[in-house]
């Protein structure tokens, strides 16, 4: 719980970091142009939650 100031902060940000994290968490033994197509339909993924543009 270290920096947050209660145990509630702690549980929201964790209940959205799981899910968020999911998206972008790729396998250690991956080839790299794999890891980058799956970080770039995860950063897509994320830009229409969000409603924001991708940059790159």
């Amino acid at each position: 719980m270290k920096r947050f100031k209660s145990a509630g902060q702690a549980q929201r940000f964790l209940s959205v970091y799981d899910q968020v994290a999911n998206l972008v968490r790729l396998p250690a033994n991956s080839i790299a142009a794999d890891r980058r197509q799956s970080r770039a339909r995860a950063f897509a993924a994320w830009a229409e939650v969000t409603g924001v543009a991708v940059g790159f």
